[in-house]
């Protein structure tokens, strides 16, 4: 035990060597004060800078809070960016298909060209050439595969049924029923057309639409020459004339090259036969009743030809005129 206990005296005793050696650490307990209450202020600074520090975090979580409504409107701004973008982009392609579809249209219109292409003699040669019938049908014909000719006559004809109204008895009402005339001539030479491709399919005729359109236009040319002469000239048997050997011809024209195209006599017999009476009864018709059909539908839907009222002058009686020579005595004797 005395070992030990020297053994801790000597451990103590270099401690307070060394304390005493150093002289600037030693604490003098009687000089401090105990009301100072440096305890108290440290503790009030303590609590100060909590109530900061909870300031503070309120601060951060009520800039954090506006953050996010911040957010939440940026997102919601985004959101309509976005959807005005794919608005703008929609809208561009949908002009964008316009543009190709109106250039499409050019370009499908620029395919009828080659039916429009035709130099004026050609078209010379080809409105005497309807006149003439061909001989040869034991092997299909040539048809002009362009439209030029047959639109131009379509419109002539149109041009000469309005004259034949003006130069003749009929009355004219609510201008020159150019309308009419259109719809007459168009509508034989599309209706037509078409009903005798479909019979031409029908007989194993070789023949395309295009082909058949520019042989009835053509066809029409002896139509345009009996109707101008005839309008001017107003004999029926002139008429009657101009009918089988104009119309014969430019019918005997389109049959020859029926013919030359169709195999099998019962199909050239229905199919040519067809064609024939359609387009010598559509002459007749055009001189003799459709003026008439024109004037009916106009009293249809105009009502009959009233003449227009007009303002007749009436004379003064006898008793008026005496009642106002009395009148305008009594006035000058008053006077």
């Amino acid at each position: 035990m005395a070992g030990a206990g020297g053994g801790a005296g000597a451990e103590w005793g270099g401690f307070e060597d060394t304390v005493q050696g150093g002289g600037s650490a030693v604490i003098d307990m009687e000089n401090m004060d105990d009301t100072s209450g440096s305890s108290f202020e440290d503790m009030g600074e303590m609590h100060q800078r909590m109530k900061e520090e909870e300031e503070e975090e309120d601060v951060d979580a009520e800039a954090a809070a506006a953050d996010e409504e911040d957010g939440e409107f940026l997102g919601m701004k985004g959101f309509r960016g976005q959807l005005g973008r794919q608005v703008a982009d929609q809208m561009w392609q949908a002009g964008k298909r316009q543009a190709s579809k109106a250039f499409s249209l050019y370009a499908n219109i620029d395919i009828l060209r080659p039916y429009f292409d035709v130099e004026p003699i050609q078209v010379r040669n080809r409105l005497l050439e309807s006149m003439i019938p061909m001989k040869m049908i034991n092997f299909p014909q040539k048809i002009a595969g362009e439209l030029y000719g047959p639109l131009m006559l379509v419109f002539t004809l149109v041009a000469i049924l309005l004259h034949g109204m003006k130069t003749s008895d009929t009355i004219i009402r609510e201008g020159t029923l150019m309308g009419t005339a259109i719809g007459t001539c168009f509508g034989y030479w599309l209706g037509v057309s078409s009903f005798i491709y479909f019979l031409a399919y029908l007989c194993n005729a070789q023949i395309t639409m295009v082909q058949m359109l520019s042989l009835l236009g053509y066809g029409l040319f002896g139509h345009c020459i009996t109707l101008f002469v005839t309008y001017n000239i107003h004999f029926h048997s002139l008429f009657y004339i101009f009918w089988l050997v104009i119309g014969g011809l430019s019918t005997l024209r389109m049959v020859a090259v029926l013919v030359s195209r169709t195999v099998g006599h019962t199909q050239r017999l229905i199919l040519c036969g067809t064609l024939a009476a359609l387009h010598m009864l559509f002459l007749l018709y055009l001189h003799f009743a459709y003026h008439k059909v024109v004037e009916g539908i106009l009293d249809t839907l105009e009502g009959p030809n009233v003449p227009p009222f007009q303002r007749v002058a009436r004379d003064i009686p006898v008793v008026s005129s005496v009642v106002l020579n009395t009148t305008a005595k009594a006035i000058a004797l008053t006077l």
